[in-house]
């Protein structure tokens, strides 16, 4: 199992945090955000790992890491960043991480040991988090909801009502090469400025609609995401509380 960490991107809505810098090393924590990625994943076991690069790329920390680029970082979403590791995701199984998300080993571990070919992430408890994040949780949540069996059967879209919201996608995947074939269908069909303005939440409502299933798995303990300076604040705050435990973490970065 490798591990990819998803780091093209500037993010535009930190301000002046990212003028200088990409998203993936502003810190939290007092360490780059991107650490936080790498010790989880090294945590779990998974240490050969990848980081797809673009924004300021000469100033990601990327020792023991595998690079790809990005190169038009600028002009492509998630999925054109998943794209640069294509040679990755076809040769074997990976986990593919977002670079602006703090989670467990736990979760890493729980994800990389679901069945099936394509797998992600979830926290069934996310209505605390979003209503820490936004003053209505429904500004920024997506529907996602489960079958009986625990597999995905929808996700992506606004959502009218609370009750469409199950969980919240973490930004945390697994590929096999068999789903990474079932995507590359997928983007095959379309336009390349459609696989350009590809997120990865539309790509899997694609691959379920084709008719792929995916797993899901709820996360172990508390995690965050930082797209905004007030996320940052949060996630500090968590970290401060003892709420988001990075102690296995930690022990990996030392």
């Amino acid at each position: 199992m490798k591990g990819i960490i998803l780091a093209a991107g500037r993010g535009s809505r930190l301000g002046g945090l990212t003028a200088e810098r990409p998203k993936c090393m502003v810190p939290l924590a007092g360490r780059p955000l991107l650490d936080w990625q790498r010790a989880a994943l090294t945590a779990a076991g998974i240490s050969d790992l990848a980081v797809v690069v673009g924004y300021r790329r000469e100033l990601v920390d990327a020792a023991d890491l595998t690079i790809f680029h990005a190169a038009r970082w600028a002009e492509t979403n998630m999925v054109g960043s998943l794209l640069a590791a294509e040679r990755w995701l076809s040769a074997g199984p990976c986990v593919v991480s977002y670079a602006d998300i703090v989670y467990s080993a736990a979760t890493v571990r729980r994800l990389a040991a679901a069945p099936g070919d394509l797998a992600i992430a979830y926290d069934p408890a996310w209505a605390a988090l979003w209503r820490r994040r936004f003053a209505d949780p429904r500004d920024d949540a997506e529907t996602f909801r489960l079958a009986a069996d625990g597999a995905l059967a929808d996700i992506g879209t606004r959502p009218a009502t609370l009750e469409e919201v199950q969980g919240q996608y973490m930004g945390l995947l697994r590929f096999t090469p068999s789903a990474w074939s079932a995507v590359r269908a997928v983007l095959d069909t379309l336009p390349p400025a459609e696989v350009d303005a590809l997120d990865m939440t539309s790509l899997l409502g694609m691959l379920l609609r084709a008719g792929r299933r995916i797993e899901t798995v709820a996360c172990e303990g508390a995690w965050g995401e930082v797209d905004s300076g007030s996320d940052l604040a949060v996630c500090e705050d968590l970290v401060a509380r003892g709420d988001l435990r990075l102690d296995e973490q930690r022990k990996a970065l030392s």
